[in-house]
């Protein structure tokens, strides 16, 4: 007997486009839930969305507060691999602080995003931040927020088994940071607020390589805290009028435009003097340091130049320009020193 001939419906015949038909071209219903996306299209979308997180937290901004992490970790291997008997440099130190660094800050910058979105929607300066414009939604933020604060608990994993302290101030430290985003809704004293927040990253990453306290340390985390203060304050000089409408209780908008860059100018200068006297607590700087306080002191001066209270146009060029260069070249500056 000869074997049957006649297709059976699964042998059907596949056209080019690889989309199986009914007859006439005609698409089958059941292959359209097995329809591929474009490689190219994820890609481009992934970092569309990607790109979007990163401009929501400002990661550029990084450049503020992790040269000064890194400069006291510079200091506190310095002094480890000088004691007796020496403890070796890790890499998995100098990843714990990288990792520590970028997940903090990107958690509480997204969460500052989320608990002011109603305020940025309401200011015109800020109304087109990522959530008011609806680029990013609060739930993606919030769920953005949640990954960034267990990553940065995680990276406290990276200390251990020398040095547990990290993991058990990780959450009260994010705790800190997230409340920073309420302080200007009840105190004048926001920038300083902010301002620790950003001092304590020096100070955590001596703590996590030294598992001490020490006042080379808190000395740098003070300046770091009084300049973060100062430029705060210049930069909250634009919404001076949209703060005292919504009865916001900045600098500017609790003492006026005038007595906040006075102020400002007040903590740049306790930010120097800090700095100037740091060598008396940690002998290895010398006078390459020194050279470079010298030149923040006249960075921090042509700052403040750029800024009057009648004219605040040039805030941005003073607060991320000149501020950038003041982190990175201490940094660089001060680990010169340290390698001499």
């Amino acid at each position: 007997m000869m074997k049957d001939e006649r297709r059976r419906p699964h042998d059907e015949a596949v056209p080019e486009d690889g989309i199986r038909g009914t007859g006439a071209g005609k698409p089958d219903p059941r292959c359209a839930s097995r329809l591929v996306i474009p490689r190219p299209f994820i890609i481009h979308h992934s970092s569309f969305i990607i790109r979007q997180f990163l401009e929501l937290v400002r990661f550029s901004h990084t450049l503020f507060a992790l040269p000064f992490a890194l400069l006291a970790a510079a200091m506190a291997w310095k002094l480890s691999l000088a004691s007796e008997p020496p403890v070796p440099f890790r890499w998995q130190d100098l990843v714990g602080i990288l990792v520590c660094m970028v997940f903090a800050r990107s958690a509480a910058m997204a969460f500052n995003r989320l608990a002011d979105r109603r305020l940025d929607g309401l200011n015109p300066r800020t109304a087109a931040r990522h959530i008011p414009a609806g680029a990013l939604g609060a739930t993606g933020v919030a769920a953005f927020t949640a990954v960034c604060s267990l990553g940065f608990v995680a990276g406290t994993l990276l200390f251990l088994p020398r040095n547990p302290l990290p993991l058990y101030a990780a959450v009260p430290l994010l705790a800190f940071l997230f409340a920073y985003s309420f302080t200007k809704r009840w105190t004048a004293l926001s920038h300083f607020w902010l301002g620790t927040a950003l001092g304590l990253a020096p100070l955590a990453a001596w703590v996590a390589l030294r598992a001490e306290v020490a006042w080379a340390p808190v000395l740098l985390g003070g300046a770091v805290l009084l300049w973060v203060a100062g430029f705060d304050m210049i930069y909250a000089c634009q919404d001076v009028a949209f703060d005292v409408k919504m009865r916001l209780s900045s600098a500017p908008a609790r003492w006026g435009v005038r007595a906040a860059l006075r102020l400002a100018a007040f903590c740049h200068l306790g930010m120097v003097v800090l700095l100037a006297i740091l060598p008396l607590v940690y002998a290895p700087f010398g006078a390459i340091y020194l050279a470079g306080i010298l030149a923040i002191a006249i960075l921090l001066v042509y700052e403040h130049s750029l800024v009057r209270p009648d004219d605040l146009t040039r805030v941005n060029r003073a607060f991320f320009h000149v501020n950038a260069v003041v982190s990175i070249g201490l940094f660089v500056v001060g680990t010169i020193d340290l390698l001499r």
